[in-house]
Protein backbone atom coordinates (compact mmCIF):
# COMPACT_ATOMS: atom_id res chain seq x y z
CA UNK A 1 0.00 0.00 0.00
CA UNK A 2 3.18 2.39 0.30
CA UNK A 3 5.89 1.77 -0.73
CA UNK A 4 9.78 3.77 -0.93
CA UNK A 5 12.06 3.25 -3.35
CA UNK A 6 15.54 4.84 -3.11
CA UNK A 7 14.38 7.81 -1.62
CA UNK A 8 16.87 10.98 -1.15
CA UNK A 9 16.50 14.46 0.62
CA UNK A 10 18.60 17.23 0.96
CA UNK A 11 18.08 20.85 2.21
CA UNK A 12 20.02 23.90 0.43
CA UNK A 13 20.95 26.42 3.35
CA UNK A 14 20.77 29.48 0.94
CA UNK A 15 21.64 32.00 3.81
CA UNK A 16 24.87 30.13 4.29
CA UNK A 17 27.11 29.92 1.56
CA UNK A 18 23.86 27.16 -0.24
CA UNK A 19 25.51 24.55 1.99
CA UNK A 20 23.93 21.20 1.04
CA UNK A 21 22.39 19.13 3.95
CA UNK A 22 21.60 15.55 2.93
CA UNK A 23 18.73 14.72 5.68
CA UNK A 24 17.98 10.78 4.44
CA UNK A 25 19.77 8.64 1.05
CA UNK A 26 18.96 5.93 -0.36
CA UNK A 27 15.31 5.11 2.13
CA UNK A 28 13.63 2.03 0.58
CA UNK A 29 10.71 0.08 2.16
CA UNK A 30 7.07 -1.31 2.20
CA UNK A 31 3.88 -0.98 4.13
CA UNK A 32 1.26 -3.67 3.40
CA UNK A 33 -2.13 -3.25 4.56
CA UNK A 34 -3.12 -3.80 8.11
CA UNK A 35 0.68 -3.61 8.89
CA UNK A 36 1.87 -0.66 11.48
CA UNK A 37 5.68 -0.10 10.90
CA UNK A 38 7.17 2.71 13.26
CA UNK A 39 9.82 4.95 12.21
CA UNK A 40 12.66 5.03 15.07
CA UNK A 41 16.37 6.95 15.19
CA UNK A 42 18.09 10.06 16.74
CA UNK A 43 17.01 13.06 17.18
CA UNK A 44 17.95 14.37 13.71
CA UNK A 45 17.97 11.27 12.05
CA UNK A 46 14.83 12.67 9.72
CA UNK A 47 11.83 11.05 10.73
CA UNK A 48 9.65 13.79 10.33
CA UNK A 49 11.02 14.66 7.29
CA UNK A 50 10.28 11.33 6.04
CA UNK A 51 6.45 11.44 7.18
CA UNK A 52 6.51 15.08 5.30
CA UNK A 53 7.49 13.38 1.93
CA UNK A 54 5.49 10.81 2.07
CA UNK A 55 2.78 12.65 2.89
CA UNK A 56 3.63 15.23 -0.25
CA UNK A 57 4.53 18.39 1.89
CA UNK A 58 8.49 17.73 0.39
CA UNK A 59 9.94 16.92 -2.40
CA UNK A 60 12.05 14.15 -3.20
CA UNK A 61 15.49 14.27 -5.07
CA UNK A 62 15.74 11.02 -5.63
CA UNK A 63 13.57 7.46 -5.81
CA UNK A 64 9.38 6.88 -5.58
CA UNK A 65 7.06 7.41 -3.01
CA UNK A 66 3.74 5.42 -3.76
CA UNK A 67 0.62 5.46 -2.10
CA UNK A 68 -1.26 2.30 -3.97
CA UNK A 69 -1.02 3.43 -7.56
CA UNK A 70 -0.13 6.60 -7.11
CA UNK A 71 3.83 8.25 -7.34
CA UNK A 72 3.57 11.26 -5.21
CA UNK A 73 6.85 12.26 -6.94
CA UNK A 74 5.39 13.03 -10.00
CA UNK A 75 1.74 13.19 -8.58
CA UNK A 76 0.15 16.88 -9.82
CA UNK A 77 -1.22 19.04 -7.24
CA UNK A 78 -4.70 18.08 -7.70
CA UNK A 79 -3.80 14.21 -7.71
CA UNK A 80 -1.88 15.01 -4.06
CA UNK A 81 -5.23 16.71 -2.82
CA UNK A 82 -7.26 13.80 -3.69
CA UNK A 83 -5.02 11.64 -2.35
CA UNK A 84 -5.21 13.36 1.33
CA UNK A 85 -9.10 13.38 0.98
CA UNK A 86 -9.99 10.09 0.12
CA UNK A 87 -6.59 7.77 0.67
CA UNK A 88 -4.15 9.47 3.21
CA UNK A 89 -4.73 10.42 6.34
CA UNK A 90 -2.38 12.46 8.75
CA UNK A 91 -2.23 12.77 12.31
CA UNK A 92 0.13 15.91 13.33
CA UNK A 93 1.05 16.89 16.73
CA UNK A 94 -0.89 20.11 16.42
CA UNK A 95 -4.45 21.34 15.34
CA UNK A 96 -4.65 23.54 12.34
CA UNK A 97 -7.76 24.38 11.85
CA UNK A 98 -9.80 27.37 11.07
CA UNK A 99 -11.07 29.72 14.03
CA UNK A 100 -14.57 29.95 14.52
CA UNK A 101 -15.65 26.22 13.00
CA UNK A 102 -17.21 24.03 15.99
CA UNK A 103 -15.07 21.02 17.05
CA UNK A 104 -18.11 18.83 15.81
CA UNK A 105 -17.73 20.33 12.55
CA UNK A 106 -13.67 20.20 12.42
CA UNK A 107 -13.96 16.41 12.98
CA UNK A 108 -16.65 15.46 10.92
CA UNK A 109 -15.36 17.53 8.29
CA UNK A 110 -12.87 14.74 6.56
CA UNK A 111 -16.11 12.38 6.23
CA UNK A 112 -18.02 15.49 4.41
CA UNK A 113 -15.37 15.81 2.50
CA UNK A 114 -15.39 12.29 0.81
CA UNK A 115 -19.75 12.53 0.37
CA UNK A 116 -20.80 11.19 3.62
CA UNK A 117 -23.84 12.39 4.71
CA UNK A 118 -24.32 15.30 7.44
CA UNK A 119 -26.17 13.16 9.94
CA UNK A 120 -23.34 10.35 9.02
CA UNK A 121 -20.66 12.68 9.40
CA UNK A 122 -21.92 14.11 12.81
CA UNK A 123 -22.95 11.02 14.41
CA UNK A 124 -19.12 9.67 13.73
CA UNK A 125 -17.79 13.19 15.58
CA UNK A 126 -19.89 12.53 18.40
CA UNK A 127 -18.60 8.91 18.80
CA UNK A 128 -15.08 10.02 18.29
CA UNK A 129 -15.33 13.35 20.97
CA UNK A 130 -17.40 10.90 23.48
CA UNK A 131 -14.33 8.24 23.45
CA UNK A 132 -11.83 10.87 23.25
CA UNK A 133 -13.13 12.64 26.39
CA UNK A 134 -14.00 15.78 25.06
CA UNK A 135 -17.38 17.01 26.98
CA UNK A 136 -19.99 17.59 24.62
CA UNK A 137 -20.85 21.13 26.22
CA UNK A 138 -17.62 21.57 23.95
CA UNK A 139 -18.77 20.42 20.93
CA UNK A 140 -20.29 23.60 19.53
CA UNK A 141 -17.42 25.63 20.26
CA UNK A 142 -13.62 26.37 18.48
CA UNK A 143 -10.68 24.11 18.95
CA UNK A 144 -9.02 26.87 18.91
CA UNK A 145 -9.76 28.30 22.17
CA UNK A 146 -9.63 24.33 23.91
CA UNK A 147 -5.92 23.28 26.35
CA UNK A 148 -3.43 21.85 24.10
CA UNK A 149 -4.64 18.34 25.58
CA UNK A 150 -8.13 18.98 24.30
CA UNK A 151 -6.94 20.31 20.82
CA UNK A 152 -4.59 17.03 20.54
CA UNK A 153 -7.58 14.90 21.32
CA UNK A 154 -9.64 16.75 18.53
CA UNK A 155 -6.48 16.25 16.14
CA UNK A 156 -7.05 12.47 16.43
CA UNK A 157 -10.68 12.24 16.26
CA UNK A 158 -10.58 14.37 12.98
CA UNK A 159 -7.55 12.58 11.98
CA UNK A 160 -9.58 8.81 12.68
CA UNK A 161 -12.88 10.45 11.92
CA UNK A 162 -12.35 8.71 7.69
CA UNK A 163 -11.26 5.29 7.25
CA UNK A 164 -8.30 6.22 5.38
CA UNK A 165 -6.55 3.02 3.65
CA UNK A 166 -3.36 5.08 4.51
CA UNK A 167 -2.52 6.75 7.86
CA UNK A 168 0.54 8.66 9.01
CA UNK A 169 0.97 9.12 12.72
CA UNK A 170 2.69 11.76 14.08
CA UNK A 171 3.07 10.95 18.31
CA UNK A 172 -0.64 10.21 18.87
CA UNK A 173 0.34 9.36 22.47
CA UNK A 174 2.01 12.06 23.30
CA UNK A 175 1.50 13.68 26.55
CA UNK A 176 -1.79 11.51 26.70
CA UNK A 177 -3.31 10.13 30.44
CA UNK A 178 -3.75 6.72 30.64
CA UNK A 179 -7.35 6.42 29.57
CA UNK A 180 -7.40 8.54 26.54
CA UNK A 181 -4.17 6.43 25.76
CA UNK A 182 -5.78 3.92 25.45
CA UNK A 183 -8.43 5.00 23.21
CA UNK A 184 -5.66 6.44 20.55
CA UNK A 185 -4.29 2.89 21.31
CA UNK A 186 -7.81 1.01 19.70
CA UNK A 187 -8.29 3.66 17.17
CA UNK A 188 -5.21 2.69 15.91
CA UNK A 189 -5.88 -0.96 16.45
CA UNK A 190 -9.26 -0.63 14.91
CA UNK A 191 -7.65 1.03 11.88
CA UNK A 192 -5.10 -2.08 11.07
CA UNK A 193 -7.98 -4.14 11.89
CA UNK A 194 -9.50 -3.21 8.72
CA UNK A 195 -6.78 -2.93 6.59
CA UNK A 196 -4.88 0.08 6.80
CA UNK A 197 -1.10 0.78 6.38
CA UNK A 198 0.09 3.06 8.65
CA UNK A 199 3.40 4.74 9.00
CA UNK A 200 4.52 6.28 12.83
CA UNK A 201 6.57 7.68 14.89
CA UNK A 202 5.92 6.63 18.48
CA UNK A 203 8.63 7.88 21.53
CA UNK A 204 6.25 5.75 23.10
CA UNK A 205 8.09 2.68 23.70
CA UNK A 206 5.47 0.76 25.26
CA UNK A 207 2.60 2.06 22.64
CA UNK A 208 5.00 1.13 20.04
CA UNK A 209 5.53 -2.56 21.24
CA UNK A 210 1.75 -3.09 21.66
CA UNK A 211 0.70 -1.82 17.93
CA UNK A 212 3.61 -1.62 15.42
CA UNK A 213 4.61 -4.62 13.61
CA UNK A 214 8.20 -3.89 13.04
CA UNK A 215 10.39 -0.74 12.62
CA UNK A 216 12.45 0.73 10.37
CA UNK A 217 15.50 2.97 11.56
CA UNK A 218 15.73 6.10 9.79
CA UNK A 219 19.40 6.73 11.44
CA UNK A 220 20.57 4.02 8.96
CA UNK A 221 19.68 5.66 6.03
CA UNK A 222 21.23 9.07 7.43
CA UNK A 223 24.54 10.73 5.96
CA UNK A 224 27.29 10.61 9.34
CA UNK A 225 24.42 8.76 11.69
CA UNK A 226 24.43 5.75 9.91
CA UNK A 227 26.62 2.19 11.18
Amino acid sequence: MIELRNVSKTFTLHNQDSTVIEVVNDVSFTVGRGECVALTGASGAGKSTLMRMIYGNYLTQAGEIRIGDLNLVQAKPREIIALRREVLGYVSQFLRVVPRVPTQDVVAEPLRAVGVSAEDAQARAQDLLTRLNIPERLWSLSPTTFSGGEQQRVNIARGFAHAYPAMLLDEPTASLDAANREVVLSLIEDAKARGAAIIGIFHDEAARARVCDREIDVGRFTPGLAA
